[in-house]
């Protein structure tokens, strides 16, 4: 889970980019912090480059598979 100390850093920002579940391996849209819904392990991802693949961790069969979820991201522009 992504952690902050100063409130006023962040903001909340009601966009549709941050319900998209990406597969390993996808390249996102966006850049920034995405989390790993099965385990919620973290990695940063920056544009035109893929999500890291399916071999990036291990998850157990109660984990289900590894797919990304952007948590965290700049304003794009």
């Amino acid at each position: 889970m992504a952690l902050y100390k100063y409130s006023q850093v962040l903001r909340q920002w009601d966009h549709s980019q941050f319900d998209t579940i990406y597969e390993p391996g996808a390249t996102a849209a966006w850049s920034g912090l995405y989390s790993c819904q099965g385990c919620g392990k973290e990695v940063v991802h920056t544009t035109a480059h893929p999500l890291p693949p399916q071999n990036h961790h291990q998850h157990t069969a109660s984990q289900g598979r590894i797919r990304w979820r952007l948590i965290v991201t700049d304003s794009p522009s």
